[in-house]
């Protein structure tokens, strides 16, 4: 099983590493590394580029993610492969199926989120994971996702802060996963995630902490077409 874990992991990476925050806003001749808070995620090209391209790249991200853990899909539908090459002179065999297929798709999402923060084509500088990693564990496990979204939503518009709303909706989603009965390595990853969220966003607890933080103003649309 050690060549399929590569292969996935490989792929993850380079996916999670496109940098779609970057382009975006490269598009729109700024430089989202030097503008704002300097992070290339969705909030961050919002608030500079204006709700249509903030939007986008959330999306993107949010693709990227889902697309990683996407394995996990083949696990639902029972669909088994063998496998049978030579490698180096050694013969490689094995067979996926099963629980199999979910690990492979939580490997995909664990890589895909260490690319988005630390993506090789922008040396090694990314986002936060928040929506890459949400993608992910939305094809993984969605009701966890969906319930995150609302406590996302709630805490944002109470407080207007992205970063303590993302930080409590990653924190959220292995109490509901434990809540639903998930298997023992799910509840573990969507705990891992959480942490690397918050890890992330340590600065942004920092300034939380001293009350120093900046709540979400949005670029009006008239401000983003100068």
């Amino acid at each position: 099983m050690l060549i399929p874990f590569l292969i996935v992991a490989i792929l993850g990476y380079l996916l999670g590493a496109l940098p779609f925050g970057y382009l975006v806003a490269r598009a729109k001749g700024v430089d989202i590394f030097s503008v704002g808070s300097r992070n290339p995620g969705a909030t961050n090209v919002r608030r500079v580029l204006g709700q249509g391209s903030g939007n986008l790249v959330l999306a993107l991200d949010a693709l990227k993610g889902a697309l990683a853990a996407s394995w996990a899909l083949l696990g639902r539908t029972g669909v088994s492969v063998s496998y049978d090459f030579e490698q180096w002179g050694v013969v490689v065999a094995g067979r996926i199926s099963g629980e199999d297929w979910m690990h492979l798709g939580v490997t995909g999402l664990v890589c895909a989120m260490l690319g988005h923060s630390f993506s090789c084509f922008t040396r090694f500088r990314g986002g936060k994971s928040v929506a890459t990693g949400a993608g992910g564990l939305f094809v993984i496990i969605p009701v966890s996702i969906l319930i995150g979204a609302v406590v996302w939503a709630l805490v944002f518009f109470a407080t207007k802060y992205v970063s303590l709303a993302s930080m409590l909706a990653a924190a959220s989603l292995p109490l509901t996963a434990w809540l639903r009965d998930r298997p023992a390595f799910i509840v573990g990853i969507a705990g891992a995630s959480a942490l690397f969220v918050s890890i992330r966003h340590w600065e942004n607890i920092r300034r939380l902490l001293n009350g120093t933080e900046n709540r979400f103003v949005e670029k009006s649309q008239e401000e983003s077409k100068l």
